[in-house]
Protein backbone atom coordinates (compact mmCIF):
# COMPACT_ATOMS: atom_id res chain seq x y z
CA UNK A 1 0.00 0.00 0.00
CA UNK A 2 2.66 2.46 0.87
CA UNK A 3 4.33 1.81 -2.49
CA UNK A 4 0.90 2.60 -4.44
CA UNK A 5 0.03 5.61 -1.77
CA UNK A 6 4.41 6.81 -3.17
CA UNK A 7 3.38 6.38 -7.16
CA UNK A 8 0.04 8.33 -6.56
CA UNK A 9 1.67 11.05 -4.78
CA UNK A 10 4.52 10.88 -7.79
CA UNK A 11 1.65 10.97 -10.49
CA UNK A 12 -0.09 13.75 -8.73
CA UNK A 13 3.36 16.12 -8.35
CA UNK A 14 3.94 15.57 -12.23
CA UNK A 15 0.35 16.79 -12.98
CA UNK A 16 1.04 19.50 -11.36
CA UNK A 17 4.37 20.59 -12.66
CA UNK A 18 2.88 19.67 -16.08
CA UNK A 19 0.14 21.86 -15.63
CA UNK A 20 2.33 24.80 -14.20
CA UNK A 21 5.13 24.01 -16.93
CA UNK A 22 5.07 27.65 -19.48
CA UNK A 23 2.75 29.80 -17.02
CA UNK A 24 -0.03 29.10 -19.13
CA UNK A 25 1.61 30.24 -22.57
CA UNK A 26 -0.09 28.74 -25.97
CA UNK A 27 2.93 28.80 -27.62
CA UNK A 28 4.11 25.78 -25.92
CA UNK A 29 1.14 23.80 -26.00
CA UNK A 30 -0.84 25.30 -22.55
CA UNK A 31 -4.49 26.19 -23.95
CA UNK A 32 -5.91 24.77 -20.54
CA UNK A 33 -7.29 27.44 -18.75
CA UNK A 34 -5.50 27.50 -15.65
CA UNK A 35 -7.50 30.56 -13.74
CA UNK A 36 -11.43 31.73 -13.78
CA UNK A 37 -10.63 34.59 -16.37
CA UNK A 38 -9.15 32.24 -18.98
CA UNK A 39 -12.09 30.16 -18.54
CA UNK A 40 -14.28 32.63 -19.16
CA UNK A 41 -12.62 33.93 -22.03
CA UNK A 42 -12.40 30.44 -23.70
CA UNK A 43 -16.01 29.39 -23.38
CA UNK A 44 -17.07 32.76 -25.14
CA UNK A 45 -14.87 35.95 -26.94
CA UNK A 46 -15.58 39.09 -24.96
CA UNK A 47 -16.63 40.55 -28.30
CA UNK A 48 -19.59 38.86 -28.54
CA UNK A 49 -21.11 39.53 -25.36
CA UNK A 50 -22.58 43.28 -26.97
CA UNK A 51 -24.99 41.45 -28.84
CA UNK A 52 -26.56 39.89 -25.28
CA UNK A 53 -26.57 43.41 -24.27
CA UNK A 54 -28.08 44.72 -26.61
CA UNK A 55 -31.01 41.84 -27.23
CA UNK A 56 -31.34 40.27 -23.67
CA UNK A 57 -29.80 42.63 -20.86
CA UNK A 58 -30.56 46.06 -22.50
CA UNK A 59 -34.55 44.98 -22.44
CA UNK A 60 -34.45 42.26 -19.22
CA UNK A 61 -32.79 44.82 -16.35
CA UNK A 62 -29.52 44.36 -14.70
CA UNK A 63 -30.80 41.08 -12.79
CA UNK A 64 -30.57 39.18 -16.22
CA UNK A 65 -26.81 39.78 -16.73
CA UNK A 66 -24.79 35.94 -16.55
CA UNK A 67 -21.96 36.76 -14.08
CA UNK A 68 -19.54 35.86 -15.91
CA UNK A 69 -20.54 38.93 -18.70
CA UNK A 70 -20.84 41.12 -16.04
CA UNK A 71 -17.99 40.93 -14.16
CA UNK A 72 -15.61 39.05 -17.38
CA UNK A 73 -16.28 39.99 -21.45
CA UNK A 74 -19.01 43.61 -20.61
CA UNK A 75 -15.05 44.85 -19.92
CA UNK A 76 -14.21 43.99 -23.88
CA UNK A 77 -17.26 47.05 -24.26
CA UNK A 78 -15.74 49.61 -21.51
CA UNK A 79 -18.03 48.25 -18.93
CA UNK A 80 -17.63 48.25 -15.05
CA UNK A 81 -19.62 47.73 -12.36
CA UNK A 82 -19.02 50.57 -9.84
CA UNK A 83 -18.72 50.36 -6.67
CA UNK A 84 -22.17 50.25 -4.37
CA UNK A 85 -22.22 53.84 -2.06
CA UNK A 86 -21.98 53.48 1.58
CA UNK A 87 -18.88 51.07 1.31
CA UNK A 88 -16.29 51.95 3.68
CA UNK A 89 -12.68 51.48 2.30
CA UNK A 90 -11.89 48.79 5.33
CA UNK A 91 -14.25 46.23 3.44
CA UNK A 92 -12.56 46.23 -0.27
CA UNK A 93 -10.55 43.60 0.66
CA UNK A 94 -13.39 41.64 2.78
CA UNK A 95 -16.66 41.50 0.25
CA UNK A 96 -16.99 39.42 -2.17
CA UNK A 97 -17.64 41.36 -6.01
CA UNK A 98 -21.62 40.71 -5.63
CA UNK A 99 -21.22 42.68 -2.03
CA UNK A 100 -19.79 45.53 -4.10
CA UNK A 101 -21.00 45.53 -6.99
CA UNK A 102 -23.48 48.17 -7.30
CA UNK A 103 -26.27 48.20 -10.42
CA UNK A 104 -24.61 50.92 -12.61
CA UNK A 105 -21.41 50.85 -14.34
CA UNK A 106 -18.70 52.98 -15.39
CA UNK A 107 -18.09 53.36 -19.21
CA UNK A 108 -15.34 54.28 -20.72
CA UNK A 109 -14.92 55.90 -23.98
CA UNK A 110 -12.04 54.50 -25.91
CA UNK A 111 -10.22 58.03 -27.72
CA UNK A 112 -7.45 56.72 -29.33
CA UNK A 113 -4.33 59.38 -30.02
CA UNK A 114 -6.42 61.76 -27.85
CA UNK A 115 -8.17 63.16 -30.95
CA UNK A 116 -12.01 64.72 -30.17
CA UNK A 117 -14.05 67.02 -32.81
CA UNK A 118 -15.73 69.67 -31.28
CA UNK A 119 -18.97 67.61 -32.53
CA UNK A 120 -17.30 64.21 -30.95
CA UNK A 121 -17.34 66.23 -27.47
CA UNK A 122 -20.62 67.99 -27.46
CA UNK A 123 -21.77 64.67 -27.86
CA UNK A 124 -19.99 63.25 -25.08
CA UNK A 125 -21.33 66.02 -22.72
CA UNK A 126 -24.68 65.37 -23.84
CA UNK A 127 -24.81 61.61 -23.21
CA UNK A 128 -23.07 62.60 -19.94
CA UNK A 129 -26.07 65.09 -18.72
CA UNK A 130 -29.02 62.45 -20.16
CA UNK A 131 -27.72 58.84 -18.50
CA UNK A 132 -24.49 59.58 -16.19
CA UNK A 133 -25.90 61.83 -14.19
CA UNK A 134 -23.38 64.44 -15.07
CA UNK A 135 -19.62 63.07 -14.41
CA UNK A 136 -17.63 62.55 -17.03
CA UNK A 137 -13.98 62.65 -15.64
CA UNK A 138 -10.86 62.78 -18.53
CA UNK A 139 -8.21 59.69 -17.45
CA UNK A 140 -4.76 59.82 -17.51
CA UNK A 141 -4.81 57.51 -20.54
CA UNK A 142 -6.66 60.11 -22.94
CA UNK A 143 -10.44 58.83 -22.33
CA UNK A 144 -13.28 59.99 -20.79
CA UNK A 145 -15.26 57.43 -18.43
CA UNK A 146 -19.24 57.82 -17.22
CA UNK A 147 -20.45 56.84 -13.99
CA UNK A 148 -24.06 55.91 -13.12
CA UNK A 149 -24.95 54.09 -16.15
CA UNK A 150 -27.59 51.69 -16.76
CA UNK A 151 -27.60 48.76 -18.89
CA UNK A 152 -31.01 49.61 -20.17
CA UNK A 153 -29.09 52.84 -21.98
CA UNK A 154 -25.95 51.49 -22.95
CA UNK A 155 -27.12 50.65 -26.88
CA UNK A 156 -28.47 54.14 -27.27
CA UNK A 157 -25.28 55.50 -25.90
CA UNK A 158 -23.77 53.28 -28.37
CA UNK A 159 -25.77 54.59 -31.06
CA UNK A 160 -25.24 58.19 -30.14
CA UNK A 161 -21.11 57.40 -29.72
CA UNK A 162 -20.80 55.46 -32.83
CA UNK A 163 -22.92 58.08 -35.09
CA UNK A 164 -20.02 60.82 -34.56
CA UNK A 165 -17.46 57.75 -34.78
CA UNK A 166 -16.38 57.14 -31.29
CA UNK A 167 -16.81 53.57 -29.42
CA UNK A 168 -16.38 51.93 -26.27
CA UNK A 169 -14.82 48.89 -27.98
CA UNK A 170 -11.91 47.27 -25.97
CA UNK A 171 -11.73 50.03 -23.61
CA UNK A 172 -11.15 47.57 -21.14
CA UNK A 173 -10.35 44.07 -20.49
CA UNK A 174 -7.54 41.65 -21.78
CA UNK A 175 -7.54 43.45 -25.01
CA UNK A 176 -5.65 45.95 -27.15
CA UNK A 177 -6.81 49.09 -25.16
CA UNK A 178 -6.70 52.94 -26.25
CA UNK A 179 -3.39 53.75 -27.95
CA UNK A 180 -1.91 56.89 -26.52
CA UNK A 181 -0.52 59.53 -28.93
CA UNK A 182 1.02 62.58 -28.69
CA UNK A 183 -1.80 65.81 -28.21
CA UNK A 184 -0.08 67.68 -30.55
CA UNK A 185 0.36 65.14 -33.27
CA UNK A 186 0.70 66.96 -36.66
CA UNK A 187 0.61 70.48 -35.52
CA UNK A 188 3.58 70.49 -32.81
CA UNK A 189 6.83 72.71 -34.17
CA UNK A 190 8.90 70.47 -32.36
CA UNK A 191 7.61 67.08 -33.96
CA UNK A 192 9.88 65.02 -35.27
CA UNK A 193 7.22 62.22 -36.90
CA UNK A 194 3.51 62.31 -36.76
CA UNK A 195 2.12 58.78 -35.33
CA UNK A 196 -1.06 59.88 -36.66
CA UNK A 197 -1.06 57.19 -39.41
CA UNK A 198 0.31 54.39 -37.56
CA UNK A 199 -2.59 54.72 -35.12
CA UNK A 200 -5.19 54.60 -37.35
CA UNK A 201 -3.91 51.81 -38.32
CA UNK A 202 -3.24 49.87 -35.76
CA UNK A 203 -7.04 50.50 -34.77
CA UNK A 204 -8.04 49.38 -38.06
CA UNK A 205 -6.07 46.04 -37.83
CA UNK A 206 -6.08 44.95 -34.44
CA UNK A 207 -9.45 46.36 -32.21
CA UNK A 208 -12.25 44.61 -32.86
CA UNK A 209 -9.97 41.94 -34.34
CA UNK A 210 -11.12 38.15 -32.36
CA UNK A 211 -7.52 37.30 -33.15
CA UNK A 212 -6.40 39.27 -30.30
CA UNK A 213 -9.64 39.48 -28.46
CA UNK A 214 -8.01 36.98 -25.97
CA UNK A 215 -4.98 38.14 -24.40
CA UNK A 216 -3.23 36.97 -21.22
CA UNK A 217 -4.56 40.31 -19.67
CA UNK A 218 -4.64 44.24 -20.66
CA UNK A 219 -2.27 45.34 -23.30
CA UNK A 220 -1.55 49.24 -23.41
CA UNK A 221 0.63 50.88 -26.20
CA UNK A 222 1.40 54.53 -27.09
CA UNK A 223 2.84 56.04 -30.40
CA UNK A 224 4.27 59.56 -29.73
CA UNK A 225 6.65 61.91 -32.33
CA UNK A 226 6.99 64.76 -29.84
CA UNK A 227 10.58 65.52 -28.24
CA UNK A 228 8.55 66.58 -24.90
CA UNK A 229 8.01 62.22 -24.72
CA UNK A 230 4.80 63.31 -23.50
CA UNK A 231 2.86 59.95 -23.67
CA UNK A 232 4.68 57.91 -20.94
CA UNK A 233 5.98 56.08 -22.75
CA UNK A 234 8.37 54.46 -19.84
CA UNK A 235 5.33 52.23 -18.39
CA UNK A 236 3.42 50.67 -21.79
CA UNK A 237 3.73 47.50 -22.94
CA UNK A 238 5.02 48.36 -26.00
CA UNK A 239 5.79 52.38 -26.94
CA UNK A 240 6.88 53.79 -30.38
CA UNK A 241 9.47 56.75 -29.50
CA UNK A 242 10.06 59.41 -32.00
CA UNK A 243 14.05 59.56 -33.06
CA UNK A 244 15.52 61.06 -36.05
CA UNK A 245 17.78 57.78 -37.35
CA UNK A 246 21.21 59.67 -38.94
CA UNK A 247 21.07 57.66 -41.59
CA UNK A 248 17.35 56.74 -42.31
CA UNK A 249 15.38 60.10 -40.85
CA UNK A 250 12.45 60.26 -38.45
CA UNK A 251 11.21 57.00 -37.01
CA UNK A 252 10.26 55.63 -34.26
CA UNK A 253 12.57 53.63 -31.12
CA UNK A 254 10.78 50.36 -29.57
CA UNK A 255 10.21 49.97 -26.11
CA UNK A 256 8.56 46.71 -24.21
CA UNK A 257 7.57 45.75 -21.07
CA UNK A 258 6.44 48.85 -19.24
CA UNK A 259 4.00 48.73 -16.31
CA UNK A 260 3.27 49.62 -13.01
CA UNK A 261 0.63 47.94 -10.27
CA UNK A 262 2.36 46.34 -7.97
CA UNK A 263 5.52 45.31 -9.32
CA UNK A 264 6.68 48.11 -11.07
CA UNK A 265 8.90 47.96 -14.69
CA UNK A 266 10.22 50.46 -16.79
CA UNK A 267 9.96 49.43 -20.29
CA UNK A 268 13.35 48.46 -21.90
CA UNK A 269 14.35 49.43 -25.45
CA UNK A 270 14.91 47.09 -28.07
CA UNK A 271 17.66 48.74 -30.04
CA UNK A 272 15.12 48.82 -33.23
CA UNK A 273 14.14 51.86 -35.02
CA UNK A 274 10.80 51.63 -37.14
CA UNK A 275 10.16 53.52 -39.84
CA UNK A 276 6.42 55.14 -39.73
CA UNK A 277 5.29 52.71 -42.44
CA UNK A 278 6.62 50.05 -40.36
CA UNK A 279 4.72 50.13 -37.40
CA UNK A 280 1.50 48.59 -37.25
CA UNK A 281 3.35 45.40 -38.82
CA UNK A 282 5.73 45.35 -35.57
CA UNK A 283 2.81 46.29 -33.05
CA UNK A 284 1.29 43.01 -34.75
CA UNK A 285 4.06 40.82 -33.76
CA UNK A 286 4.43 42.48 -30.20
CA UNK A 287 0.75 42.02 -29.47
CA UNK A 288 0.98 38.44 -31.06
CA UNK A 289 3.87 37.37 -28.36
CA UNK A 290 1.94 38.40 -25.82
CA UNK A 291 -1.00 36.47 -26.95
CA UNK A 292 1.10 33.35 -27.91
CA UNK A 293 3.99 33.75 -25.16
CA UNK A 294 1.96 35.46 -22.32
CA UNK A 295 1.95 34.19 -18.53
CA UNK A 296 -1.87 33.02 -18.45
CA UNK A 297 -1.59 30.91 -15.19
CA UNK A 298 -1.62 33.54 -12.83
CA UNK A 299 -3.31 37.05 -13.36
CA UNK A 300 -0.99 38.97 -11.13
CA UNK A 301 2.21 37.76 -13.88
CA UNK A 302 -0.26 38.00 -17.11
CA UNK A 303 1.16 41.65 -18.30
CA UNK A 304 3.73 41.32 -20.78
CA UNK A 305 6.44 43.26 -18.55
CA UNK A 306 6.88 39.32 -16.90
CA UNK A 307 7.89 38.17 -20.29
CA UNK A 308 10.12 40.88 -21.01
CA UNK A 309 11.82 40.69 -17.30
CA UNK A 310 12.60 36.48 -18.16
CA UNK A 311 13.74 36.68 -21.51
CA UNK A 312 15.40 40.05 -21.87
CA UNK A 313 16.01 42.44 -24.65
CA UNK A 314 17.61 40.35 -26.40
CA UNK A 315 15.45 37.42 -27.06
CA UNK A 316 11.93 39.43 -26.70
CA UNK A 317 13.71 40.91 -30.33
CA UNK A 318 15.08 37.70 -31.65
CA UNK A 319 11.47 35.84 -31.55
CA UNK A 320 9.90 38.95 -32.36
CA UNK A 321 12.10 39.20 -35.68
CA UNK A 322 12.60 35.42 -36.67
CA UNK A 323 8.81 34.13 -35.78
CA UNK A 324 6.95 36.92 -36.04
CA UNK A 325 8.09 39.86 -38.64
CA UNK A 326 10.18 37.02 -40.00
CA UNK A 327 12.76 39.76 -40.85
CA UNK A 328 15.56 42.25 -39.11
CA UNK A 329 14.77 45.66 -37.41
CA UNK A 330 16.77 48.28 -38.76
CA UNK A 331 19.29 49.39 -35.06
CA UNK A 332 18.71 52.84 -33.73
CA UNK A 333 19.38 55.48 -31.69
CA UNK A 334 17.69 56.00 -28.04
CA UNK A 335 15.79 59.12 -27.76
CA UNK A 336 16.75 62.40 -26.21
CA UNK A 337 15.97 63.39 -22.98
CA UNK A 338 13.17 66.23 -22.51
CA UNK A 339 14.23 69.39 -22.05
CA UNK A 340 11.24 69.96 -19.89
CA UNK A 341 9.49 68.60 -16.82
CA UNK A 342 6.37 69.26 -18.25
CA UNK A 343 4.83 66.98 -20.77
CA UNK A 344 0.97 68.13 -20.89
CA UNK A 345 1.09 70.83 -23.70
CA UNK A 346 -0.95 73.26 -20.92
CA UNK A 347 -0.84 76.98 -21.60
CA UNK A 348 -0.32 79.04 -25.01
CA UNK A 349 1.54 77.96 -28.13
CA UNK A 350 2.20 78.10 -31.68
CA UNK A 351 1.73 75.39 -34.03
CA UNK A 352 3.60 74.63 -36.98
CA UNK A 353 0.43 76.51 -39.42
CA UNK A 354 0.66 79.54 -37.63
CA UNK A 355 -2.82 78.82 -35.61
CA UNK A 356 -2.15 77.98 -31.86
CA UNK A 357 -2.94 75.61 -29.54
CA UNK A 358 -4.33 75.73 -25.90
CA UNK A 359 -4.16 73.56 -23.36
CA UNK A 360 -5.91 74.26 -20.08
CA UNK A 361 -6.30 72.00 -16.68
CA UNK A 362 -8.90 70.60 -15.06
CA UNK A 363 -8.25 69.90 -11.12
CA UNK A 364 -7.67 66.23 -11.53
CA UNK A 365 -9.09 65.50 -14.38
CA UNK A 366 -13.04 65.88 -12.90
CA UNK A 367 -15.39 67.41 -15.43
CA UNK A 368 -18.82 67.08 -16.62
CA UNK A 369 -21.24 66.65 -19.51
CA UNK A 370 -21.95 70.05 -18.75
CA UNK A 371 -18.41 71.85 -18.80
CA UNK A 372 -17.98 69.49 -21.93
CA UNK A 373 -20.47 70.96 -24.10
CA UNK A 374 -19.55 74.67 -23.34
CA UNK A 375 -16.30 73.89 -23.93
CA UNK A 376 -17.01 72.47 -27.10
CA UNK A 377 -19.38 75.76 -27.67
CA UNK A 378 -16.33 77.85 -26.27
CA UNK A 379 -13.98 75.92 -29.26
CA UNK A 380 -16.19 76.47 -32.39
CA UNK A 381 -17.16 80.07 -31.26
CA UNK A 382 -12.95 80.83 -31.04
CA UNK A 383 -12.75 79.14 -34.57
CA UNK A 384 -11.66 75.82 -33.49
CA UNK A 385 -13.48 72.16 -34.58
CA UNK A 386 -10.64 70.05 -32.83
CA UNK A 387 -8.96 69.32 -29.39
CA UNK A 388 -7.36 66.76 -27.97
CA UNK A 389 -7.07 64.44 -24.25
CA UNK A 390 -3.60 63.89 -22.79
CA UNK A 391 -1.87 61.45 -20.72
CA UNK A 392 -1.93 64.02 -17.95
CA UNK A 393 -5.47 64.71 -17.05
CA UNK A 394 -5.75 67.64 -19.34
CA UNK A 395 -7.59 69.41 -22.72
CA UNK A 396 -6.41 71.06 -25.58
CA UNK A 397 -8.00 73.37 -28.12
CA UNK A 398 -6.39 73.12 -31.25
CA UNK A 399 -6.20 75.74 -34.43
CA UNK A 400 -7.17 78.85 -32.77
CA UNK A 401 -6.47 81.94 -34.80
CA UNK A 402 -3.63 84.14 -33.36
CA UNK A 403 -6.50 87.22 -32.76
CA UNK A 404 -9.11 84.51 -30.87
CA UNK A 405 -6.61 83.75 -28.56
CA UNK A 406 -7.13 86.17 -25.82
CA UNK A 407 -10.60 85.80 -26.11
CA UNK A 408 -10.42 81.50 -25.79
CA UNK A 409 -8.03 81.90 -22.45
CA UNK A 410 -10.83 84.22 -20.49
CA UNK A 411 -13.45 81.85 -21.71
CA UNK A 412 -11.71 79.25 -20.38
CA UNK A 413 -10.52 80.29 -17.09
CA UNK A 414 -13.92 81.92 -16.86
CA UNK A 415 -15.12 77.79 -16.46
CA UNK A 416 -12.14 77.58 -13.79
CA UNK A 417 -10.03 75.76 -16.46
CA UNK A 418 -6.72 77.18 -16.17
CA UNK A 419 -4.11 78.11 -18.94
CA UNK A 420 -2.08 79.21 -16.95
CA UNK A 421 -2.77 76.88 -13.24
CA UNK A 422 -0.49 76.73 -10.64
CA UNK A 423 2.01 73.72 -9.98
CA UNK A 424 -0.44 72.17 -8.10
CA UNK A 425 -3.36 72.34 -10.29
CA UNK A 426 -0.75 71.34 -13.10
CA UNK A 427 1.21 68.63 -11.51
CA UNK A 428 -1.41 66.79 -9.33
CA UNK A 429 -3.39 63.84 -10.93
CA UNK A 430 -6.31 61.12 -9.12
CA UNK A 431 -7.39 57.60 -9.49
CA UNK A 432 -11.43 57.49 -9.87
CA UNK A 433 -11.21 56.46 -6.04
CA UNK A 434 -13.79 55.12 -3.65
CA UNK A 435 -16.29 57.04 -4.74
CA UNK A 436 -16.92 54.46 -7.27
CA UNK A 437 -13.87 52.02 -7.75
CA UNK A 438 -14.44 48.49 -6.03
CA UNK A 439 -10.59 48.41 -5.83
CA UNK A 440 -10.51 51.28 -3.70
CA UNK A 441 -9.56 52.09 0.07
CA UNK A 442 -9.67 55.71 0.35
CA UNK A 443 -11.47 58.87 -1.90
CA UNK A 444 -9.14 60.37 -4.05
CA UNK A 445 -10.86 63.11 -6.47
CA UNK A 446 -12.20 65.51 -3.82
CA UNK A 447 -9.07 64.70 -2.12
CA UNK A 448 -7.37 65.99 -4.91
CA UNK A 449 -9.02 68.99 -5.06
CA UNK A 450 -8.84 70.41 -2.11
CA UNK A 451 -5.44 69.36 -1.41
CA UNK A 452 -4.58 71.82 -4.65
CA UNK A 453 -6.96 74.51 -3.04
CA UNK A 454 -5.09 74.41 0.15
CA UNK A 455 -1.37 74.27 -1.02
CA UNK A 456 -2.04 77.15 -3.84
CA UNK A 457 -3.34 79.07 -0.58
CA UNK A 458 -0.69 78.47 1.37
CA UNK A 459 2.64 78.48 -0.68
CA UNK A 460 1.58 80.94 -3.45
CA UNK A 461 5.11 81.21 -4.71
CA UNK A 462 5.72 78.29 -5.22
CA UNK A 463 6.82 77.76 -9.08
CA UNK A 464 9.09 74.85 -9.73
CA UNK A 465 7.10 71.69 -11.39
CA UNK A 466 5.94 69.14 -9.02
CA UNK A 467 3.93 65.99 -9.59
CA UNK A 468 1.45 64.93 -7.29
CA UNK A 469 -0.46 61.34 -7.92
CA UNK A 470 -3.14 60.36 -5.69
CA UNK A 471 -3.98 57.07 -5.94
CA UNK A 472 -6.90 55.05 -4.19
CA UNK A 473 -5.48 51.42 -4.11
CA UNK A 474 -2.08 49.87 -4.59
CA UNK A 475 -2.68 49.10 -8.29
CA UNK A 476 -1.01 52.99 -9.53
CA UNK A 477 -3.72 53.51 -11.84
CA UNK A 478 -2.83 57.37 -11.29
CA UNK A 479 1.22 56.45 -11.69
CA UNK A 480 2.07 56.97 -7.87
CA UNK A 481 5.38 55.07 -8.49
CA UNK A 482 6.53 57.91 -10.93
CA UNK A 483 5.40 61.42 -9.22
CA UNK A 484 7.38 63.49 -7.75
CA UNK A 485 5.03 62.97 -5.03
CA UNK A 486 3.31 59.56 -4.92
CA UNK A 487 0.40 59.02 -2.77
CA UNK A 488 -0.90 55.03 -2.35
CA UNK A 489 -3.86 55.01 -0.66
CA UNK A 490 -4.69 52.57 2.64
CA UNK A 491 -6.24 52.76 5.72
CA UNK A 492 -4.05 54.05 9.00
CA UNK A 493 -4.21 54.95 12.40
CA UNK A 494 -4.32 58.13 12.99
CA UNK A 495 -3.23 60.07 16.54
CA UNK A 496 -6.13 58.84 18.44
CA UNK A 497 -5.45 55.41 17.75
CA UNK A 498 -8.61 55.30 15.09
CA UNK A 499 -8.43 53.47 11.78
CA UNK A 500 -8.95 56.03 9.24
CA UNK A 501 -8.12 56.95 5.26
CA UNK A 502 -4.72 57.93 4.69
CA UNK A 503 -1.37 57.04 2.57
CA UNK A 504 1.74 55.83 1.63
CA UNK A 505 4.50 58.23 0.59
CA UNK A 506 6.70 57.54 -2.15
CA UNK A 507 9.34 60.44 -3.03
CA UNK A 508 11.13 61.03 -5.92
CA UNK A 509 9.82 59.03 -8.76
CA UNK A 510 9.72 60.56 -12.47
CA UNK A 511 9.58 60.09 -15.97
CA UNK A 512 11.27 61.00 -18.94
CA UNK A 513 14.07 63.04 -16.89
CA UNK A 514 16.11 60.35 -15.67
CA UNK A 515 12.71 57.72 -15.45
CA UNK A 516 12.94 55.79 -11.84
CA UNK A 517 10.63 54.86 -8.93
CA UNK A 518 10.07 57.09 -6.08
CA UNK A 519 11.66 56.44 -2.35
CA UNK A 520 9.46 54.81 -0.14
CA UNK A 521 10.64 56.88 3.39
CA UNK A 522 10.45 53.35 5.70
CA UNK A 523 7.16 54.00 8.22
CA UNK A 524 6.44 57.51 6.71
CA UNK A 525 2.42 57.33 6.64
CA UNK A 526 -0.12 60.18 6.16
CA UNK A 527 -3.78 60.12 7.39
CA UNK A 528 -6.33 62.45 4.57
CA UNK A 529 -6.47 65.21 7.22
CA UNK A 530 -2.68 65.18 7.88
CA UNK A 531 -2.16 65.41 3.70
CA UNK A 532 -1.70 69.19 3.00
CA UNK A 533 0.61 69.76 6.49
CA UNK A 534 2.97 66.78 5.51
CA UNK A 535 2.97 67.95 1.33
CA UNK A 536 3.46 71.80 2.48
CA UNK A 537 6.36 70.35 4.71
CA UNK A 538 8.06 68.80 2.26
CA UNK A 539 7.97 71.06 -0.44
CA UNK A 540 8.67 74.27 2.06
CA UNK A 541 12.13 71.99 2.71
CA UNK A 542 12.75 71.32 -0.94
CA UNK A 543 12.58 74.52 -1.74
CA UNK A 544 14.80 75.61 1.13
CA UNK A 545 17.78 72.99 0.55
CA UNK A 546 17.14 73.19 -2.98
CA UNK A 547 20.60 73.55 -5.33
CA UNK A 548 19.82 76.05 -8.53
CA UNK A 549 18.38 74.04 -11.21
CA UNK A 550 17.76 70.94 -8.91
CA UNK A 551 14.40 69.16 -9.51
CA UNK A 552 12.41 68.12 -6.65
CA UNK A 553 13.44 63.88 -7.58
CA UNK A 554 16.75 64.81 -7.30
CA UNK A 555 16.24 66.23 -4.08
CA UNK A 556 14.50 63.93 -2.54
CA UNK A 557 16.87 61.28 -3.75
CA UNK A 558 19.62 62.93 -1.55
CA UNK A 559 17.82 64.04 1.15
CA UNK A 560 18.06 63.04 4.33
CA UNK A 561 15.06 61.04 6.11
CA UNK A 562 14.03 63.23 8.43
CA UNK A 563 13.77 66.24 5.73
CA UNK A 564 11.08 63.64 3.93
CA UNK A 565 8.99 63.14 7.13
Amino acid sequence: MAATSESAADATTRRKAGRHRGEGQWAVGHHTPLNGNEQFKKDDDGLNVRTRIETIYSKAGFDSIDPNDLRGRMRWWGLYTQRKPGIDGGKTAILGPEELDDRYFMLRVRIDGGRLTTGQLRVIGEISQEFARGTADLTDRQNVQYHWIRIEDVPEIWRRLEAVGLSTTEACGDTPRVILGSPVAGIAEDEIVDGTPAIDEIHRRFIGNKDFSNLPRKFKSAVSGSPLLDVAHEINDIAFVGVDHPEHGPGFDLWVGGGLSTNPKIGVRLGAWVPLDEVPDVYGGVIGIFRDYGYRRLRNRARLKFLVADWGAEKFRRILEEEYLRRPLLDGPAPAAPVEQWRDHVGVHRQKDGAFYVGFAPRVGRVDGTLLVKVAALAEAHGSGRLRTTAEQKMIVLDVPEEQVESLVAGLEALDLRVSPSPFRRGTMACTGIEFCKLAIVETKGRGQSLIDELERRLPDFDQPVTININGCPNACARIQVADIGLKGQLVVDDGGNQVEGFQVHLGGALGLEAGFGRKVRGLKVTSAELPDYVERVLTRFSEQREDGERFATWAARAAQEDLS
